[in-house]
């Protein structure tokens, strides 16, 4: 099944903020992980978080961290975050179950 990937408007500015290797990387990485099995848990690639209803993954991309859900045929991105901010964004904005 092929997933919609949709980036949420904060997510967008994140983006932007990148270097333009780290947003090359994203954007590969995007269609490359998430288009098709956004589910897919692996060892170092896709995480699923626990004790959160919101995000409900991870994809780490060289240095930085894509927290995103999956509703419905789409895949929701919701903050692309350098590694060393990740752990602050998750306290910030996480949504606990």
């Amino acid at each position: 099944m092929r997933y919609e990937i949709v980036l949420a408007p904060e997510a967008v500015a994140d983006l932007r903020s990148l270097r333009a290797s780290d947003q090359s990387s994203v954007r590969k990485a995007l269609e490359q992980y998430l288009r098709f099995q956004p589910e897919r848990v692996s060892r170092s690639r896709i995480k699923r978080l626990r004790g959160l209803r919101r995000p409900q993954f991870r994809l780490r991309v060289r240095d930085v961290r894509v927290f995103y859900d999956v509703r419905e045929g789409a895949v929701e991105v919701l903050a692309v975050v350098e590694k060393a901010d990740a752990a602050a964004w998750l306290d910030r904005e996480g949504e606990k179950e």
